[in-house]
This record gives C-alpha cells, sequence and structure tokens, in this order.
C-alpha cells in the first residue's frame, strides 16, 4: 500500500525528539512537510529528516494526508479546526487547546469533516502500561475500589520544557493533568465528577475524582519540585484487586509509533478509529476545567 503522507507542525522538544524522528523512520509513512513559526527552525528540523520545508501551515495542510501536531495548544486549538476543515486527520497534544471552548470547537471540527484523529497520550500506547490497564477488572471496579496517582517532577526547574511559556503559565494542571485523568479513568471507568480540589505551592495540585462505577481517586501533581528523576506512580486497590504501576521511563518515540501505526491502519481501513481521539481529549480536558475552576474557590 501506498504510505500515507504526514506532515509536523511545530519546532519544540518533542517535535525535534519524537514526532520528527519516529515519523522518519515509520515504514508507512512519507514524512512529507514541515511547519514551525520560525523559518529558520522549518528549515532546520527539514535538513535533519529529510523532509520538505513550507512557508505556511495551510501550505502543509493541502499536501499531507495526516497533520501531526507539536505546538503549544494554544497554537494547536487554531490549527487544528483548519486541518479538519481541509479533510486532514490529525494527531494532536494534550491538552487538546489552551480553553475548554478551543478544544470544543477542534472535537467539533474533526466529527463534521469525518476525519481521524489521535491523541498522543504517549503511557496508553506504552506495552507495560497497557498490561497493567488490562490486568485491572474496571468492570468491578465499585464504591468498595480506591485508586491514586502521584506525580511529582521538576520540570519546570530546569531542563527543555522549563523555558515553555504555557507551561509556565498553566502548570502540571494542563500539561500532565490529562495523562493522569485518562489512565485513572481508564482503570476504575469514566470519571463522573470532580469531589474536591486542594491548590498548594509550587504548582501543587491535589484533586479528587468519582467514577462512574463508584469507585473513587486522589490525585497529586506537580511540575515544579525538586525532584529528579519524577515520581510517578498509580495504583488501584479494593475490590478490583491490587494493582500498581511504579515509576517508569517510558520510551516516548516508541509509544508515538505504536500511535501512528494505530492510525494508519484506522485510516487504510484494515483497524478500528482511534479511541483515545479528540473527543476523547475533550472529555479529559472538560475534566481538567473542573479541577481548575474548583480549585480557585
Amino acid at each position: 500500500m501506498e504510505r500515507l503522507r504526514v506532515g509536523l507542525v511545530g519546532g519544540g522538544p518533542w517535535a525535534r525528539l519524537v514526532h520528527g524522528p519516529a515519523l522518519a523512520a515509520h515504514p508507512d509513512v512519507e514524512f512529507a512537510a514541515v511547519w514551525a513559526r520560525r523559518p529558520e527552525v522549518t528549515a532546520e528540523l527539514a535538513a535533519q529528516f529529510g523532509t520538505h520545508a513550507v512557508a505556511d501551515p495551510d501550505e502543509l495542510f493541502a499536501d499531507v494526508d495526516v497533520v501531526a501536531f507539536a505546538v503549544p495548544p494554544q497554537a494547536q486549538g487554531e490549527l487544528a479546526v483548519r486541518a479538519a476543515a481541509a479533510g486532514r486527520h490529525l494527531i494532536c497534544e494534550k491538552p487538546l487547546a489552551d480553553t475548554l471552548d478551543a478544544a470544543r470547537a477542534v472535537a467539533a471540527a474533526v466529527e463534521r469533516a469525518g476525519v481521524l484523529s489521535s491523541m498522543v497520550l504517549t503511557l496508553r500506547h506504552d506495552p507495560d502500561v497497557q498490561k497493567w490497564l488490562a490486568d485491572i477488572p474496571t468492570a468491578t471496579a465499585g464504591i468498595d475500589t480506591v485508586g491514586s496517582a502521584r506525580w511529582l517532577s521538576g520540570a519546570l526547574l530546569g531542563g527543555p520544557f522549563a523555558t515553555s511559556p504555557w507551561r509556565g503559565e498553566h502548570g502540571a494542571l494542563l500539561d500532565i493533568g490529562p495523562h493522569v485523568i485518562d489512565l485513572l479513568d481508564a482503570a476504575l471507568g469514566p470519571v463522573s465528577e470532580v469531589e474536591w480540589v486542594h491548590r498548594g505551592e509550587p504548582d501543587l495540585t491535589r484533586f479528587g475524582l468519582l467514577h462512574a462505577g463508584g469507585a473513587r481517586s486522589t490525585s497529586v501533581i506537580s511540575l515544579r519540585m525538586p525532584i529528579d528523576p519524577s515520581e510517578i506512580e498509580f495504583t488501584v486497590f479494593g475490590g478490583a484487586g491490587r494493582h500498581r504501576l511504579a515509576e517508569r521511563s517510558a520510551d516516548a518515540r516508541g509509544c508515538f509509533t505504536r500511535l501512528v501505526d494505530e492510525l494508519v491502519a484506522a485510516v487504510r481501513g484494515t483497524g478500528p478509529a482511534p479511541a483515545l481521539d479528540a473527543a476523547h481529549g475533550l472529555r479529559l480536558q472538560e475534566v481538567v476545567e473542573q479541577v481548575r475552576v474548583l480549585g480557585r474557590g
């Protein structure tokens, strides 16, 4: 079969370290074009990955089958709507956009255009995480089951993401919050309510979720803790058994490659549409927004 033509929008750390290398190496993909806000970055990435530099995103949208985004959420919210309107399938970073209304616009544009979409929820494509989730009998996660998540990191104190303006403004909740909520949602059942939120400094958020079957979970997240390496742990115990996902270092590039595998199969009609799509990204952002609003009270 012909390879899918994929264009990359963005030139930050994830574009350089994950998206670009994975797309360039994928056997079912033709890495057709790249665009970044700064022309010199666009040219640099095009040379690095052997692809075509374009002058504006609409030129890229016109010449590819799939658009992979590695841009801040405020840019993705606008550009993803335009890409979907051009009939392109989407690979979207989390969060879907910087505001809930903008995220709703992206999900609506995807549905209106009838294109496929996939969220870069990296951990969900990690084989060990998938095994952990498969071992949890989610159907039995009732009121006698509780879960917890701990994700404490110093990523905003130094390193490639410390200078990211949107991460600096919104902190852990908008950045790693979708990952945490998504894994708890998958392990314990859909989130039905945000029950409580405690905010603290630096960038420390604790929140409690009620899940559809009656299970409850608690989370604590921060990107401004003087911790290296990050402390990451998810646990489920009670009626659904005892399950612990310990601190790990996920292979982000490998996870992204498996995401692309899934999307390629869906586009070709040899596999199902991605379950972790823009509609799922919107649902996660709705929960994030509830945490944010409740935390201001």
